[in-house]
């Protein structure tokens, strides 16, 4: 090797151990070192593409230094100094992605209005596919699952409309939710024949079957059901949301045209059509001019934090329904199309049959808590570890049973986080027997029979029926005020009665010590809270709500009044 060769690759070797130690997080925790940096990455003279990785080396090292928030001022001002907006906008895009494991991005708002403008520039030309391109990127952002359901916060449910500003700002997106309208008003209820209703759902019945069992057995009702994933066949369909925004912005494509082939003859032979989720399916049918048919669709929690609302064309739904008043408030505040297509809104408690859960409990019931369901961050069963603490620190015949699938940990590293730590705060009580993790049950009023205090230690839902199936059992309700909700208008103070509501463990130690005092006052608890819920939720207050929304007419709300 030649001598100036080998000099210029010990000088390269060198300048890249000086980048390494004086881009370390510890050096990048120096205001000084970080300052030079930031004044090296807006040189002039540089290339846009040296520039930009620059900027990401800056960025992810100050991020694994803590400075989050330094990290994205150093980065806002190389680009500025970076001429290309598409390499801008990837750029802010992986260094918004970075940022995830330090909580909300801070580059977040910069990287979607980035994607953003891009997609406003490729619909002003004409460039549809290149549009919907730039929106699914922005989307991926808005509503990455670490934001909305693998933590115990949600930037969307702390203020809808800030977090949401840059999204709704883009004309690409509001294209994709604007009302195309229908060719007519849907028709009264037929008076000469009974009344065509399709219920449709995507997989998940459990929500549907016992008001699909009650059209089914009315005679004045004709009830179809379509579910896509019983065949198969049209599943591709309901998986490809690039078509489906393309189908939207353009109109006559293939993707459309199959749509149309599949779901035209179910809408055209129907009086009344009802969506249950608003997610995929939703989408497909209002794709659809729907003509004289009725459109309902029901909304239950998840599609509040999602992209699918925003790709319904709500002009075309007649009806849309909400089991919980602090769902509708979110919602409303989220998708702005709801309100702005005159759409009706509703709010209709869950369909429950409470009737099999007064079953009798064992005297050790009364010391028994439990807590159903865990496979969601969101459920929180850290949250009831930490009330059992407190009450096993006066008497250690507390215990908690935990009913449910374990939450999957690897579907991202926050749920892993969240999962180890739950593990560790079980590590000493499961053995003892004071936490039983039960599994999947396929009784639940006999299991339930067992539990004499129910939980919902959850930070978000949109009504929690475990719990009110718990309380239908005689089980005394504790009810933590759902963080997502708390302290606004409609809440879970709002749709339980006060005194079932708490805000700390402690506080919820306290009323579950005071009712189970003696077991006179937790039996009678136990009733109040059983005389309640049967009354409020069971299945007759509620079956004539969905009759009425059927049939068009108005519908009294309950449950979130």
């Amino acid at each position: 090797m030649s001598l100036p060769r080998a000099a210029k690759r010990s000088a390269r070797r060198a300048a890249s151990a000086a980048v390494r130690v004086t881009t370390s997080p510890a050096a990048m925790r120096s205001r000084a070192v970080a300052g030079l940096w930031g004044a090296a990455v807006t040189a002039p003279g540089l290339s846009d593409r040296s520039r930009g990785r620059l900027a990401d080396l800056l960025h992810t090292r100050l991020l694994a230094a803590g400075q989050p928030e330094r990290a994205a001022r150093v980065s806002a001002a190389a680009l500025r100094r970076v001429g290309s907006p598409k390499l801008r906008a990837e750029i802010l895009a992986r260094q918004a992605v970075a940022e995830l494991d330090a909580g909300t991005p801070p580059s977040l708002p910069a990287a979607v209005t980035a994607q953003l403008a891009l997609a406003d520039a490729r619909l002003a030309r004409g460039d549809v596919a290149g549009a919907v391109g730039f929106v699914e990127a922005a989307q991926r952002q808005v509503f990455d699952r670490r934001l909305h359901f693998d933590r115990l916060t949600s930037p969307l449910a702390e203020d809808a409309r800030a977090f949401l500003a840059p999204w709704h700002a883009s004309a690409a997106v509001r294209a994709l939710s604007a009302p195309r309208g229908r060719r007519g008003e849907p028709a009264p209820a037929p008076t000469d024949r009974p009344l065509r209703l399709l219920m449709v759902t995507y997989g998940n019945h459990g929500f549907l079957d016992l008001i699909r069992r009650h059209f089914d057995e009315r005679p004045d009702v004709e009830l179809r059901f379509l579910d896509p994933g019983e065949d198969g066949t049209h599943v591709p369909l309901l998986n490809n949301r690039r078509a489906m925004a393309q189908q939207i912005l353009a109109g006559d494509t293939t993707y459309g045209d199959k749509v149309s082939e599949w779901l035209a003859p179910q809408v055209e032979w129907a009086d009344v059509v009802f969506v249950d989720w608003c997610a995929a399916l939703a989408v497909l049918f209002s794709l659809l001019d729907p003509g004289s048919t009725r459109v309902i669709v029901r909304l239950h929690s998840f599609e509040a934090f999602a992209a699918w609302p925003h790709l319904v064309d709500f002009s075309r739904v007649d009806d849309l329904v909400f089991v919980s008043d602090h769902l509708r408030d979110l919602t409303v505040a989220a998708v702005p199309a709801v309100t702005a297509a005159g759409t009706r809104l509703h709010v209709i408690s869950n369909a429950m049959d409470l009737s099999a859960f007064g079953r009798p409990k064992d005297d050790e019931a009364r010391f028994t808590l439990g807590l159903v369901g865990i496979k969601a961050v969101a459920k929180d069963p850290r949250w009831a570890v930490e009330v059992l603490r407190h009450l096993r620190a006066h008497d250690e015949r507390y215990r908690l049973l935990l009913f449910g699938r374990d939450l999957d940990a690897d579907a991202s590293p926050d749920s892993r986080h969240y999962w180890d730590g739950f593990l560790a705060d079980i590590a000493e009580l499961e053995p003892a027997g004071a936490v039983v993790r039960v599994g999947q049950v396929d009784d639940v009023p006999a299991a339930l029979s067992r539990v004499g205090v129910i939980l919902s230690s959850s930070v978000r839902e949109s009504f929690h029926c475990g719990l009110v199936e718990g309380a239908a059992s005689g089980a005394v309700p504790v009810v933590r005020d759902w963080p997502f909700f708390a302290g606004r208008p409609a809440s879970a103070r709002s749709l339980f009665p006060a005194d079932w509501v708490v805000d700390t463990p402690a506080e919820a130690a306290e009323r579950i010590l005071a009712v189970t005092a003696t077991e006179d006052s937790w039996r009678k608890a136990g009733e109040s809270a059983a005389e309640h819920a049967v009354a409020t939720w069971d299945w007759p207050p509620v079956e004539h709500q969905f009759d009425q929304l059927v049939a068009g007419r108005t519908v009294r709300t309950s449950g979130g009044d």
